[in-house]
């Protein structure tokens, strides 16, 4: 029973703090939009008031609500407020991990869509595209940790319930309740633009800090590892960080060391080993040649050294003997408290690290500049050697642990030939400076962050571009990062973020250039998304109308096959020509309405009156697509003889008449709308469950590394250049950072899901090396504990 309440407790304080967590992003976004409304509402006031477009009777009613927003604005905040938290709240609890969709009930599929819903959900998408394209980085780093927190493995854009169309419909909420008036409904919409609207940006910046703060997966984007599901079997299985860092905890916590914990390392016993009364020599003998002069022949993890090789390799490091006193490498500065335990595991490796100080200035850090010297064999020290070199005993578990880990870290990366050799020469330098810092800190292993474990991983992911020569910017700076980390003995924790900072600075130089050669690809990337995006807002626009069921035969084939093209371009152009798309929608909606059965002689009078400007907008955008062949002549007349028969159609009604007809079309229209309805789902394509395909698609990152399959059976490898802002367009590049081609991100995700083209080194060096090393531990583990067969 206790063990049942305990779980239950703690699923309820789990919920809890993700529940506090929630409602206090809630409150931050609310406060950061509540602190600008008030200066948005004068906006808007002022926008509305001095327009002067339109007739006169829409001048009027821009005047008056641009007065009453003006002299009521602190009405408006309050309602805009209320209407932000509501819709917040609302798009949460639809992504709550225990909420599952309700059933739509068999009633509903026959209801139908009233023009004014489509016109909304069509106006609020093109409203919202400027915000998602402006605030795009933002915007993905929040979907990451968002759906990190809400236990999903992936949070779309359309999902994310902080995404800017949220707060456009939440001011548009407030403004219907604000100026109730029918005329004033479309008045504010128009104007809710970049400039004219208030600033996501720090909201976005301040949510993700909360985030991350609450320990959410801390980081932007480019740092997330992607959660998988755990069905994808057949899928490389990627070290997931949590099961990692639990692996490590138990890993280092089997040393068997009084008062061990997990993610702590307590050096108790060999502590109490260094005393006077411990009883254990722990003097180490000189390394041994094969140790410092190894060379190339060197394969880490290969046999072990006799014990000939280490008794008779003597004098090479005859003055790096184990001395005792104060250790060297790293400065004794004052710590604060909760650093003491860490304190006291640093005096018990003080030998070890001053012994350590003494090789590293053995090693040959001046022959860096000339790889040539490093690859004939210049003497260089590796950690597997100064293990096997030790006597049984000297060393603590917990240090032999940190060597084995580290060794088999530095083991991936010389075993991994997509690293150009110059570059795992440059690793090879880092050994002992790498060694000091995982003895002295255990966040090496458990923070991608830290900064011996950041320099290692730039250091392999820039050996993927191939950088050769002296007169590489780009390896020149690799070569003094590692200098400078090599040659200082006292500072290392500095001088490793330093090194880091120098190495990004001159990425983020490289990056740019590179943005700048392919200028170009970009722009024409950027120009096809648009016109992308445009289109699929238009074929959405043109869906909604159709979908109601209806629109007759006739109209219904002219908005497919023309007035589809008619929206994208108004959508493409909506920026330098606002209106565009409110203009091609009223026209389209006119159109609908011009061709419906018109009952009462003042709906035949309206008719007539609005032909003249319906037809005359229709003719100006189909001049503005060229359509100009005999298929316009035959189009207007068969449009002009249905509104004669609506026109010549007999007034005198019954009501009952009136009322069977309505029946009859309503009915037509529910079947109609059911038809297109099953088209649709048959055309398709089924979303698969747990796609691990869409999943990776949605984790790319600039910089990452993908191979694709060549006709001949061959594989190339490229680098993820450019991303377009709404991740339709990729850009790939080689690893002269010269442009090989693009995709789509249909194209791409096809790739992906029929297996020519994957993903490379999706991880980095250090996490993969761990999770193989901590997973053959495992293997080996449970192969040695099985019982003997009797």
């Amino acid at each position: 029973m206790s063990a049942t309440s305990t779980t239950i407790a703690t699923q309820k304080k789990t919920v809890s703090s993700r529940h506090a967590l929630l409602e206090e992003l809630i409150g931050i976004a609310v406060r950061h939009a509540g602190d600008q409304y008030l200066e948005l509402a004068n906006k808007l006031a002022g926008a509305l008031i001095d327009a002067t477009d339109g007739d006169t009777r829409l001048i009027q009613q821009r005047i008056r609500a641009g007065n009453l927003l003006r002299n009521r604005n602190f009405a408006f905040l309050h309602l805009a407020t209320s209407a932000l938290g509501k819709a917040l709240r609302r798009e949460i609890a639809e992504l709550a991990p225990t909420a599952k969709p309700a059933t739509r009930a068999p009633v509903q599929a026959l209801s139908l869509v009233s023009l004014e819903e489509m016109d909304n959900k069509v106006a609020l998408g093109g409203a919202s595209k400027p915000f998602e394209s402006l605030y795009a980085d933002a915007l993905q780093t929040l979907n990451v940790r968002l759906a990190f927190l809400l236990e999903r493995d992936i949070l779309r854009m359309s999902q994310n319930p902080f995404r800017p169309a949220v707060f456009l419909a939440a001011l548009q909420q407030a403004w219907l309740e604000f100026d109730p008036e029918e005329e004033s409904n479309g008045l504010l919409q128009p104007w809710l633009k970049p400039g004219m609207f208030i600033e996501l940006a720090p909201m976005l910046e301040a949510l993700s800090l909360a985030l991350q703060s609450k320990g959410v997966l801390p980081g932007s984007v480019d740092g997330y590892q992607r959660r998988k599901a755990d069905g994808g079997a057949a899928a490389r299985p990627r070290p997931n960080q949590q099961v990692l860092a639990q692996q490590l905890r138990q890993f280092f916590a089997s040393s068997d060391v009084a008062g061990s914990a997990a993610g702590e390392i307590v050096d108790g016993i060999a502590s109490g080993m260094l005393g006077a009364d411990g009883g254990v020599d722990l003097s180490i003998p000189d390394l041994p040649a094969s140790a410092l002069a190894a060379g190339n022949n060197w394969a880490p993890n290969a046999g072990q050294t006799t014990h000939g090789q280490v008794v008779g390799a003597a004098a090479v490091a005859a003055q790096a003997s184990w001395p005792q006193g104060p250790a060297r490498g790293f400065s004794s500065a004052a710590i604060s408290n909760e650093d003491a335990q860490r304190q006291a595991q640093l005096h018990a490796r003080q030998p070890l690290l001053t012994y350590l100080a003494e090789l590293q200035k053995a090693v040959p850090y001046e022959s860096i500049g000339s790889l040539a010297a490093v690859a004939g064999g210049g003497n260089v020290f590796y950690l597997p050697n100064l293990k096997q070199a030790m006597p049984e005993g000297s060393l603590s578990r917990a240090d032999e642990s940190t060597i084995d880990l580290l060794s088999a870290v530095f083991d991936t990366v010389f075993r991994d030939q997509s690293i150009s050799p110059e570059t795992r020469e440059l690793i090879r330098f880092l050994q002992i400076p790498v060694l000091k810092a995982a003895l002295v800190d255990k966040n090496f292993f458990f923070q991608e962050a830290h900064p011996a474990r950041r320099l290692l991983e730039l250091l392999s992911r820039m050996g993927w571009e191939q950088r050769k020569g002296p007169d590489d910017p780009l390896f020149q700076a690799m070569q003094r990062s590692v200098d400078r980390v090599g040659r200082d003995y006292d500072n290392e924790m500095t001088v490793f973020t330093e090194a880091v900072n120098e190495l990004e600075a001159q990425i983020q130089a490289e990056e740019k250039a590179a943005a700048a050669a392919i200028a170009a690809p970009i722009a024409a990337a950027l120009k096809q998304e648009k016109v992308a995006e445009s289109n699929k807002l238009a074929k959405n626009a043109v869906a909604l109308r159709i979908g109601t069921g209806e629109v007759i035969a006739i109209i219904e084939a002219f908005l497919e096959q023309r007035w589809v093209s008619v929206l994208t371009i108004a959508y493409s152009v909506e920026d330098d020509k606002p209106g565009a798309v409110n203009n091609a929608t009223k026209t389209m909606d006119d159109l609908i309405w011009s061709v419906r059965p018109k009952f009462s002689a003042d709906d035949r009078k309206q008719l007539i009156a609005r032909l003249p400007g319906m037809l005359s907008a229709l003719n100006k955008w189909l001049d503005v697509i060229k359509w100009q062949d005999a298929d316009r002549l035959r189009f207007f007349a068969e449009l002009a003889e249905c509104h004669a028969s609506i026109v010549r159609a007999p007034i005198e009604m019954s009501a009952e008449r009136q009322v069977e007809i309505a029946m009859q079309v309503a009915r037509q229209a529910a079947e109609r709308r059911l038809a297109l309805q099953a088209q649709a789902a048959a055309i398709a394509p089924v979303a698969e469950e747990g796609d691990e395909a869409a999943v990776e698609v949605d984790s790319l990152t600039r910089g990452m590394w993908l191979a694709f399959e060549e006709a001949d059976g061959g594989s190339r490898k490229v680098k993820l250049a450019w991303i377009s802002p709404r991740r339709t367009l990729y850009i790939f590049s080689t690893a002269a950072r010269q442009e090989a081609f693009s995709l789509s991100g249909d194209e791409l995700l096809r790739r992906l899901r029929a297996g020519s083209a994957q993903v490379l080194h999706a991880e980095g060096v250090v996490a993969v090396a761990l999770s193989q090393a901590l997973s053959r531990g495992a293997h080996s583990d449970a192969g040695t504990n099985q019982p003997a067969a009797g």
